[in-house]
């Protein structure tokens, strides 16, 4: 039976008085050496004072404040922080402020009045303790509010830092530190920081980074004053700069490695059958046990790894960027579809070339590996093969993930199991996120350096348009109203046969293009067409959309630029169905105007910036499918403000692209003397 609001706050309550006797202990069992020796009188000639704590320490608090000083403590508006505030209020001298910023979420959790508090307390004579840093991460990066509120009251920051010889860390974003009962601790106070009423945002930021820095500082300090190991109380996003060891693997990875291994007889078998029903390429069988098909180009080699078609596309443009500022390189893309091999065949320039990924089994790994020798490894999106990773990463090869994306199933996934997510994302030496939550997923998962650089497919070219065909299929199409229905799953094509049917009424002559997100579905589309009454022709047969063709089914490979060139409207698929969403952002940028389903998370950003803009139209069935396009194709002038708005939308998300090159730029060793590099202004 669920629980009242009521009976949770008792319970809440309960929790913290517990947790206050408890700090208590902690405090009367365990000596306490201060650095400087006179911490305490600095903390009294400092009052009243902002005490700024990193958060994983936030419960040694009362530890800190001296009885003498009356302190006022931040505490955010969350039932987790509910606890925690009930014990902090049951030490006479503390009290609450509630409310926190928002960090880089873009929301407001009370912070706003918290701030006009928290500049009344301290003019009223009260200290303000508070984390620097926000949750919910990164963690140890002071957020601007800090400084902020030291310029408003005027008076000083002072770092404080606290650790404990016996301690346990908690697996969460700052890993909130519980310390232990008969430890000893070390408390550091360091030198105030004053704000000028009159700093600008240049100064500002200085004294944020000093913050973060005369924070650091105490911390290790605190840390060597008790004779404790910092380690296991280091945030992942901050062990890349304290050159900590990557984490060890636990049961359930040792687990995998050791399955993967034994496994190699069966993986053989599904080889074989997956060749058999043409979902692998007989004559290349070898590169999928690790033996590679070409020999290794001479000099510096960067691999990238794409699942299938949307990450190539993805990464295609990365590989001409890198190109382009080091002329030097070779690469070597690896997939493991036969259509991101098709593609791949197509798009490669010279310098580059093609292998499918061999499976993740220990040894087709070494020995890919020993072979291609790799200078840099590059992950795309959410592609992550654990020995792949570990065995790269274990040869010395620096990794990065990019365009990294995440789903919460996933997400939840790697969080229930820390002893394969934090050995596997601690090997990766940057991972360029999405956006800003998923960079703190990452970070969360264990993440040494996870950074929010956009979507690659933002700053992608556009497909390519193959004008012959296009000039063909638009003589065969002359005149008649249409749709283009891109990368569609099974469950929409009845959808769209509905909607057509409506269209037909409206619109005499209508024709729907519908190009399956997997082409080898090409006969069951056109069979579920066929079910509904509609005349069908497929394009991988060879044929053309004649004028007796009520829908067209472009099964192949690679012509989504000459399609969305054709319509002037595009369904985009995987969004009636709970897919996710494919990308919309090609078919913008041919200024085909995008319809969606509700189900489009795997582009939430993108989607997010074109509703913003009212450049796409979100529709729920085939009625509001069929009323939109009838709508859009009478307007030319609605059809050109939701372009203009659409291009808006994206235009707000670029610059992924660059971010992305000067990330992998650094992780790459210098050109062999003798080849050639271009410079270019890094960009900022």
């Amino acid at each position: 039976m669920a629980l009242s609001p009521q009976h949770k706050e008792r319970l809440r309550k309960l929790a913290g008085h517990s947790l206050a006797r408890y700090v208590s202990l902690v405090a009367r069992t365990s000596p306490i050496t201060y650095e400087p020796t006179d911490a305490v009188a600095r903390l009294e000639a400092a009052h009243p004072a902002i005490l700024a704590f990193w958060h994983g320490q936030f419960l040694t608090i009362p530890a800190v404040s001296p009885e003498q000083i009356p302190v006022r403590i931040m505490v955010a508006r969350h039932a987790d922080a509910d606890a925690l505030g009930h014990a902090l209020e049951r030490f006479p001298h503390l009290g609450l402020i509630r409310g926190a910023g928002a960090g880089d979420r873009q929301r407001d959790r009370g912070g706003a009045t918290a701030l006009r508090m928290a500049v009344k307390a301290l003019n009223d004579g009260f200290s303000l303790a508070m984390t620097a840093d926000v949750p919910p991460g990164p963690a140890r990066k002071a957020g601007a509010g800090i400084v902020t509120l030291a310029r408003l009251s005027g008076r000083p920051i002072v770092p404080v830092a606290v650790a404990s010889s016996r301690y346990k860390s908690l697996d969460t974003w700052s890993r909130l530190t519980i310390n232990l009962p008969f430890s000893k601790l070390g408390i550091v106070v360091g030198e105030p920081i004053l704000v000028p009423r009159e700093a600008d945002e240049a100064m500002l930021e200085a004294l944020r980074a000093r913050v973060e820095r005369d924070l650091d500082a105490a911390t290790r300090a605190a840390y060597a004053l008790a004779g404790a190991d910092p380690r296991r109380a280091t945030p992942d996003t901050v062990a890349a700069g304290a050159d900590l060891p990557p984490a060890e693997p636990g049961f359930r990875l040792k687990a995998y490695r050791t399955a993967t291994g034994l496994a190699r007889p069966a993986l053989q078998v599904l080889l074989r059958l997956r060749e058999r029903q043409g979902k692998e390429d007989r004559a290349r069988h070898g590169e999928r046990v690790g033996i590679a098909g070409l020999p290794r180009p001479e000099g510096r080699l960067v691999w990238l790894h794409a699942a299938s078609v949307g990450e190539t596309n993805a990464v295609l443009p990365l590989i001409d960027a890198l190109a382009e500022r080091r002329p030097d390189l070779h690469f070597l893309l690896t997939t493991g579809t036969r259509t991101s091999a098709d593609l791949a065949a197509r798009r490669l320039g010279p310098n580059a070339i093609h292998q499918y990924v061999p499976l993740d089994a220990p040894q087709y790994v070494r020995r890919f590996l020993q072979h291609w020798r790799p200078d840099l490894g590059v992950f795309t999106e959410s592609e992550i093969w654990p020995n792949l990773v570990l065995e790269a990463a274990g040869r010395g090869i620096p990794l990065a993930l990019v365009n990294a994306r995440m789903s919460n199933r996933s997400y939840g996934r790697w969080r229930r199991s820390t002893g394969m997510s934090r050995p596997i994302f601690n090997r990766f030496a940057v991972v360029l996120a999405q956006n800003s939550k998923l960079a703190r997923r990452f970070g969360d998962l264990g993440a040494r350096r996870s950074i929010a650089a956009g979507n690659l497919k933002i700053d992608a070219p556009p497909p390519p348009v193959d004008a012959t065909d296009l000039l063909r299929l638009q003589q065969s199409l002359g005149t008649r109203p249409r749709l283009v229905a891109a990368s569609t799953h099974e469950g929409e094509e009845a959808v769209l046969a509905m909607a057509h049917r409506r269209l037909r009424a409206e619109l005499p002559g209508f024709c729907t293009i519908i190009a399956p997100r997997h082409p080898e579905r090409g006969l069951a589309v056109a069979e579920v067409m066929k079910s509904h009454g509609l005349s069908v022709a497929q394009r991988s047969l060879g044929a053309l959309p004649t004028a007796d063709c009520d829908v067209y089914v472009a099964d192949t490979i690679g012509e989504l630029g000459t399609l969305y060139r054709l319509a002037p409207v595009a369904f985009v698929g995987g969004s009636l169905v709970p897919h996710g969403g494919q990308n919309p952002i090609e078919a913008v940028r041919h200024e085909a105007v995008v319809l969606t389903g509700p189900h489009h998370q795997n582009f939430a950003d993108a989607y997010a910036a074109l509703l913003r803009h009212k450049g796409v139209i979100e529709v729920k069935g085939a009625e509001d499918m069929a009323a939109a396009v009838t709508r859009l194709l009478a307007d030319e002038r609605e059809l050109g403000r939701m372009r203009a708005g659409a291009a808006a939308g994206l235009g707000s998300l670029s610059g992924a692209l660059a971010r992305t090159v000067e990330a992998l730029l650094a992780l790459l060793p210098a050109p062999i003397p003798g080849e050639a590099v271009i410079e270019h202004e890094h960009a900022t």
